[in-house]
């Protein structure tokens, strides 16, 4: 049996809640078990966002997780406070855009990714949570970049639906960091 545990957390607005839904969407489409959690405070941007989203081959019977094999932190409060909850020998994403302090762990592996300045680079400050996503969905295979692809068509529609070849551009620039 597989099982992916994956904690995602930053600020409202960055689109943490998202990147996790996006994740449960698409292992839902590769017929795997999945459960998302999200918590936020009540403030519409610049709260504080997280998710767990946990991904099987078998049905997931509790949502709640300690630790995880992925942790994604797109701030610094979320680096100092979610660090430790990345498993020995898991993974830990940071948007070092944002985040100026390195991970104080030895014992995990991190990938670095200024996830801002590549949205910027690309056009569009809003795409960052995407070219995360990419880092993401390459370094642990928890889900296929087909099945991410399939779910932004699905996602982006109606007036959405103009975001996404910027969206699918920085998806797919995650190569360079995985």
């Amino acid at each position: 049996m597989s099982t992916t545990k994956l904690f995602f957390a930053g600020s409202g607005g960055q689109g943490i809640l998202l990147m996790g839904q996006m994740i449960t969407y698409a292992a839902m489409l590769e017929d795997k078990a999945a459960t998302f959690l999200p918590s936020y405070g009540p403030e519409m941007r610049g709260g504080t966002a997280n998710c767990t989203v946990i991904v099987s081959d078998a049905p997931v019977g509790c949502p709640l997780i300690y630790e995880a094999d992925a942790v994604v932190v797109m701030n610094l409060p979320s680096l100092i406070k979610f660090e430790p909850m990345v498993k020995p020998g898991g993974l830990l994403l940071i948007n070092t855009a944002i985040v100026n302090q390195p991970a104080k762990r030895s014992d995990i592996r991190v990938l670095e990714i200024p996830v801002n300045d590549i949205a910027m680079d690309l056009g569009n400050p809003k795409v960052g949570n995407m070219v995360m996503l990419g880092a993401l969905v390459r370094a642990t295979n928890v889900v296929s970049e087909d099945a991410i692809r399939q779910v932004m068509h699905k996602t982006f529609t109606g007036e959405k639906a103009k975001l996404n070849d910027a969206n699918m551009q920085a998806f797919a620039y995650y190569k360079q960091y995985a």
